[in-house]
């Protein structure tokens, strides 16, 4: 079976498992205060061309989400994102379950509109009943978004102001954003989220890492006692040294780009695959998640080979399915599933 179920499938890259194995037995503390995690930091605040930002390692994307929400909004504020948000649609209500309502609004192929945005607030503030209503206390964009689109400098930009306007940070997850930052055509650089946002984070489960994000305040806001508060989400690792070195090994000679660039170029091809076939495409990702649209019997058919996922029941008859590549793609792998085709 050739499986292009997602892009946490295989286990990590084999530069990060021989530095793993070459580290084994040297004792560091823990707790993430080792020279692991350090340096890691300091590449990272290079790359974004960010001296000052604060760089703190968790597990995974959902952990990273609740408490970056949590710690950075009151308990009264929720958060804003589109209807297709991860944090709305795939993450269990684990938001909520922090106490923090998650406030919708209209997506636009993944993606939120700086006006849809700006509406809201100020339907929220002119509202004579908002001490009754959740707070709009934090904006939650990704970046690529879950339909796998990407927003453009301007239209981060134009985020920006808005946050700006109200006084309210945006926070950008970037779970995939190995993928986005090596798309073809984007005009969005890491240093670009870096000025543009107040906290984002840089997804390693995803792109090459075994496990683990970086999260990345940007203006010296880090919230107050930040790792009091990951200790009491029981997020805090003991042997922290394994997200640094992972992120460590990543920023080192480029290998978070290059793999990313590796991923869309083994998408690129299989999207050409599905379109020298006739298939018909449920949306044009630029990234790594390719969408396609399927009979129901191919969709059977194919499944006795392929292993991908359903993703929306379009009319009964027909179903959206995305097929993800990764840096642990092979481009014969690719070629087989087109010739399956």
């Amino acid at each position: 079976m050739l499986s292009f179920i997602n892009d946490y499938c295989e286990g990590a890259t084999p530069e990060i498992l021989k530095r793993l194995e070459e580290t084994n037995l040297i004792k560091t503390v823990g707790y993430g205060d080792d020279e692991y995690c350090a340096s890691a930091a300091e590449k990272i605040k290079k790359a974004c061309e960010c001296p000052e930002a604060e760089v703190y390692f968790l597990t995974g994307g959902t952990q990273t989400n609740m408490l970056t929400i949590d710690c950075m909004t009151r308990p009264y504020e929720g958060v804003v994102a589109t209807v297709e948000g991860h944090v709305n649609t795939h993450e269990a209500g684990a938001i909520e379950y922090s106490g923090h309502k998650v406030l919708t609004v209209p997506s636009h192929d993944g993606k939120m509109w700086a006006e849809d945005l700006k509406q809201y607030i100020v339907n929220y503030f002119a509202d004579s009943s908002a001490e009754h209503i959740v707070e709009p206390g934090i904006v939650y964009i990704s970046h690529p978004t879950e339909l796998g689109t990407l927003y453009t400098k301007a239209e981060l930009q134009a985020l920006r102001g808005v946050c700006t306007e109200y006084n309210i940070p945006l926070y950008l997850d970037g779970a995939r954003l190995g993928y986005g930052l090596m798309a073809e055509g984007t005009d969005v650089t890491l240093k670009d989220i870096a000025e543009l946002t107040d906290v984002f984070y840089i997804g390693g489960t995803k792109v090459g890492a075994l496990f683990g994000e970086a999260l990345v305040f940007t203006k010296k806001n880090m919230p107050h006692r930040f790792n009091t508060r990951v200790k009491q989400h029981g997020a805090m690792v003991a042997k922290g040294r394994l997200l640094g070195l992972q992120f460590d090994t990543l920023f080192t000679d480029d290998l978070y780009l290059k793999i990313g660039k590796h991923a869309i170029d083994a998408a690129a091809r299989l999207k050409e695959g599905f379109k020298e076939k006739g298939y018909e495409f449920f949306i044009d990702s630029p990234t790594n998640q390719i969408f396609v649209i399927l009979s129901n019997e191919k969709k059977k058919e194919l499944e006795e080979k392929v292993v991908f996922g359903s993703w929306a029941n379009l009319d009964g008859d027909r179903t959206a399915v995305r097929f993800c590549t990764s840096w642990g793609t092979s481009m014969e792998d690719v070629e087989k599933l087109i010739e399956i085709l």
